[in-house]
């Protein structure tokens, strides 16, 4: 199976019917096939017409109720955006953002998300990207139109097969559900230490670890490290309370 046969075109709650149809054309023309729509508006005449001769993409593709369907068996997920704000985490360039999608994609399925043609990714959304890739584009006018933005993406991914290493090392890595139970317990972990205080520092803490481990991605041996590691820590930490309870008994 082709590495394009992991890399997942995920638009979300996109509100123009036309702009999925442009959007399944400019995959094909890349040569991927895989699209997934969360609460897409309904598919009309005008989706056929501008995807023509890429009516298998759409009739293939994925309609998620949510982000969380659609991202769950992803090793990485990647966001779009042209905003920038500290509450976004790491922003690169869409050339050098593909080349870590390319490389997880020759054993793991990818999520590339695309917000909304009015608003973009929210910042919840955000929250579940490893990080986000941004397209450079003119002051004159910075938007682009979904069907642009997907097609401009694909294009730079398509060329990382061009300029590909071939002694690129291969990884197999955990995917998003796997990974959502390991920041529960780290959550837990740490809050249950008094590391992680109440309010913004808290969701800002986690978004990190989302974002470190989201970028580089864990493989199955070092999931398991971490969660030995866990285990460890939280029988430390479950003797240390004991011993302070028993302390106060005298």
């Amino acid at each position: 199976m082709s590495w394009k046969e992991n890399v997942y075109f995920v638009l979300v709650e996109p509100k123009e019917a036309g702009n999925i149809g442009i959007s399944a054309r400019a995959i094909k023309n890349m040569g991927f096939t895989k699209m997934s729509l969360v609460n897409p508006v309904p598919l009309t005449d005008e989706t056929k017409w501008m995807a023509w001769r890429s009516e298998d993409v759409l009739e293939r593709a994925e309609i998620c109720s949510g982000i969380d369907e659609a991202i769950k068996d992803k090793a990485l997920v990647v966001g779009t955006t042209r905003r920038r704000g500290s509450k976004r985490g790491a922003i690169v360039d869409v050339r050098d953002g593909v080349k870590r999608i390319y490389e997880v994609a020759q054993k793991n399925r990818v999520a590339i998300l695309f917000g909304r043609e009015d608003k973009g990714l929210f910042n919840e959304e955000v929250e579940k990207c490893g990080y986000l890739i941004t397209i450079p584009s003119s002051d004159l006018q910075p938007s682009l139109n979904l069907g642009q933005a997907v097609l401009v993406v694909a294009y730079e991914l398509m060329r990382c097969e061009e300029l590909r290493d071939y002694h690129m090392q291969r990884q197999f890595y955990v995917d998003q559900t796997e990974l959502e139970k390991l920041y529960e317990r780290l959550y837990n972990l740490l809050k249950k230490s008094g590391y992680i205080p109440e309010g913004e520092v808290e969701k800002r803490i986690m978004n990190n670890f989302r974002h470190l481990f989201g970028r580089t991605g864990l493989t199955f041996w070092e999931l398991r490290m971490l969660h030995g590691l866990c285990t460890h820590l939280e029988e430390l930490l479950n003797k240390s309370m004991e011993y302070k309870n028993e302390s106060h008994t005298f």
